[in-house]
């Protein structure tokens, strides 16, 4: 199970504003032992070649001020090289997106399992820029359910049914349910258009073409997959389905449904014009993967919606795509120095500005930063739990001189609500969401 106790939910606390919950700043250690590649590379290529997400400048200021560690001793040079099994600490000031303010309702409990209806926005577990703002850890904070074993994964802006074991075994007997595939899904949507009356199966093959944004297409070199699909009802200009996904693939449902022509209507991924004319409909893009990922960027750029992907400027800018992740679609392996990853997730903050007013805007300024300014903080800091009366500021991070856009309530949610879970011995059902009733009218 996912492990977290006392000491990682007193980091920080939530406020709520504007039907949004939000993450006060806070600091964190990332870590990692090091990687067989860097051995005998300095910290400084190793920075500069494989966290790019912050510039060089960032990475001497952060070592002045005390917040690079090697083996528990402060980093000063960055020349140094690195060995086998070193072990580097880098302390950041972490922000996190925000989420929507709708609480999770627990559905069922008992000794063995908890079962939840989870609000659209939020990721399951700590993945990328999320850690408090996760069910996991709301769930911990909040409700006291601790040490829960996560037995499956909505992607972060599906809602519906989730369920956690309360031990091992629980979790051991469920999983062995799963490799027997007597476990029966069933989801709901609200897609495009005029869905077709009698029952669809799709059997397209679906490739992931980016874990960092989360992002994958229909393609003959995919992983196997199937899904069936059934109208329940049409009122004119989209259509709610019932979906029952015989495979797990990451995104899977809302790829098929891109793939028929009928993309999920509000779905910030698959029902964009980066697809082009067809939006993807029968697997025509007309673009390269990097093309069309571009696009996607550039459209949410536009609209100034990155953090509905889940996504930060900073998390573009760095190395690499890590391929290690399973098929949730809802994590993608960090970056251990810096924390960034998840189709949309990271937290890579450290460089913002401030101290009093001096606008940390220039490389140059990261590198003249007074060394006793350390880990100073500025602003309001009686800690008071209102909704702006704790702004904490940090003088090398970059997050805290960035002027956001917040996302609406509304765009934090997607059409796509898991309504059932069944086992060989349980089965839990959450109720139909607003959007689904037959007579809705966006």
């Amino acid at each position: 199970g996912v492990s977290f106790g006392a000491e990682h939910f007193a980091e920080t606390s939530y406020y709520f504003e504007g039907g949004l919950r939000k993450v006060r700043p806070y600091y964190f250690d990332f870590r990692t032992y090091c990687k067989g590649r860097w051995v005998g590379r300095s910290l400084l290529h190793v920075f500069g070649t494989e966290f790019r997400a912050q510039p060089l400048s960032y990475y001497r200021a952060a070592a002045r001020a005390g917040r690079l560690r090697l083996n528990e001793e402060p980093v000063r040079d960055l020349d140094i090289v690195l060995k086998n099994n070193d072990f580097l600490r880098n302390t950041v000031h972490r922000h996190e997106p925000p989420v929507t303010a709708q609480p999770i309702r627990i559905l069922a409990e008992d000794e063995e399992v908890v079962v939840v209806d989870k609000p659209s926005s939020l990721p399951v577990h700590p993945c990328g820029r999320f850690r408090h703002n996760t069910v996991i850890f709301i769930l911990g904070k909040e409700h006291g359910l601790r040490e829960l074993h996560t037995l499956h994964r909505l992607d972060r802006m599906t809602s519906g049914v989730l369920m956690f074991a309360k031990t091992a075994a629980v979790s051991k007997r469920i999983d062995e349910q799963v490799r027997q595939r007597q476990l029966e899904k069933e989801y709901v949507c609200r897609v495009v258009g005029e869905f077709p009356e009698h029952e669809v199966v799709c059997e397209e093959p679906i490739l992931v073409v980016s874990y960092k944004v989360g992002v994958c297409r229909v393609d003959a070199k995919g992983k196997p997959c199937q899904t069936l699909f059934q109208r329940l009802s049409y009122n004119g200009s989209s259509s709610v389905v019932r979906c029952l996904p015989r495979t797990g693939r990451t995104h899977q449902i809302r790829v098929h449904l891109q793939f028929l022509g009928h993309p999920i209507l509000n779905d910030p991924i698959y029902n964009m014009e980066a697809w082009g004319p067809h939006r993807g409909k029968g697997g025509r893009i007309g673009k390269t993967d990097e093309e069309l990922l571009k696009a996607l960027v550039e459209e949410h750029r536009s609209k100034q919606s990155l953090e509905v992907l889940g996504i930060g400027e900073e998390d573009l800018n760095s190395a690499g795509e890590s391929k290690d992740c399973g098929n949730s679609g809802d994590c993608t392996k960090s970056d251990p120095v810096n924390g960034s990853s998840c189709p949309a997730e990271d937290e890579k903050d450290p460089e913002r500005n401030d101290i009093a007013a001096c606008p940390l805007n220039s490389d140059a300024n990261l590198e003249t930063l007074d060394k006793d300014k350390e880990l100073s903080l500025c602003g309001n800091q009686d800690g008071q739990a209102g909704e702006k009366g704790w702004e904490e500021k940090d003088p090398l991070c970059v997050e805290c001189r960035t002027s956001r856009r917040d996302p609406s309530p509304k765009e934090l949610v997607m059409f796509l609500h898991a309504l059932r879970y069944k086992g060989a011995d349980f089965e839990y059902c959450s109720s139909m969401p607003e959007w689904a009733m037959e007579d809705w009218q966006e």
